[in-house]
């Protein structure tokens, strides 16, 4: 069975970079284009690795890790921090805020690929 990966940025050419290379890893990607959308496909449909993004509009990336943690159901579900906040401590930050892993843009594919692999294979 093929693994889910939901990919949540509000810049479209980011979503479509990582939807790419993902895809051609062979795993099935859905994309939202904001917290609440992000949220909203988590709760419906589980997928197996989130990736994303801290600052977006409706719930920024810190409220959706937040409320994942917080539900039995999707706890366990590892999220990644994509951003290009990339400032001294962000990556702390982000790991004590519920993030499994970060990675700042721009991506490294290979490293993108390896840490996907890492967390759902």
């Amino acid at each position: 069975m093929r693994k889910r990966v939901l990919v949540a940025d509000d810049k479209e050419s980011s979503r479509e970079l990582v939807r790419t290379v993902l895809a051609s890893q062979g795993y099935d990607v859905t994309e939202a284009a904001d917290g609440r959308q992000a949220l909203e496909s988590i709760e419906r449909e589980r997928p197996d690795l989130v990736l994303l993004d801290l600052h977006m509009p409706e719930l920024d990336g810190y409220t959706v890790v937040s409320r994942i943690r917080a539900d039995p159901r999707l706890a366990r579900i590892p999220v990644v921090a994509l951003t290009a906040s990339a400032m001294s401590g962000d990556r702390e930050r982000a790991l004590e805020a519920g993030f499994s892993a970060y990675i700042a843009k721009p991506v490294s594919l290979s490293f993108l690929k390896a840490e996907v692999m890492r967390l759902i294979e």
